[in-house]
């Protein structure tokens, strides 16, 4: 089993950073894909970024220029940094990762329980 644990939301004013972890603990062998995802209320959940364990990225037009995702492949983490936050930026922020459990096996996709984030003045 693999376990995504987030850290770092919160409350912040609007241009305010945060910055958030999310580490992945269990039976890993490899992963491919770690990224972020946000769902606000009456929302559907988005992709905010994403990155491979080669380091491509991918981020969202409306993050673009503010969020950086990057990652610690020997310590299994991706973090978000958030700057120049909005109060549009607000809501329940969820790692994600495609993980391999063993060699030979395939991936498997994994969510962690969601950190939430609120811009507010």
């Amino acid at each position: 089993q693999v376990q995504l644990v987030e850290s770092g939301g919160g409350l912040v004013q609007p241009g305010g950073s945060l910055r958030l972890s999310c580490a992945a603990s269990g039976t890993i062998f490899n992963i491919n894909v770690m990224g972020w995802y946000r769902q606000a209320p009456g929302k559907e959940r988005e992709l905010v970024a994403a990155s491979t364990s080669g380091g491509t990225t991918n981020s969202a037009d409306s993050v673009k220029g503010r969020f950086t995702i990057s990652r610690d492949n020997a310590k299994n983490t991706v973090y978000l940094q958030m700057n120049s936050l909005k109060p549009e930026d607000t809501a329940v922020y969820y790692c994600n990762a495609w993980v391999q459990p063993y060699s030979g096996i395939y991936y498997q996709q994994y969510w962690g329980q969601g950190t939430q984030v609120t811009v507010s003045s």
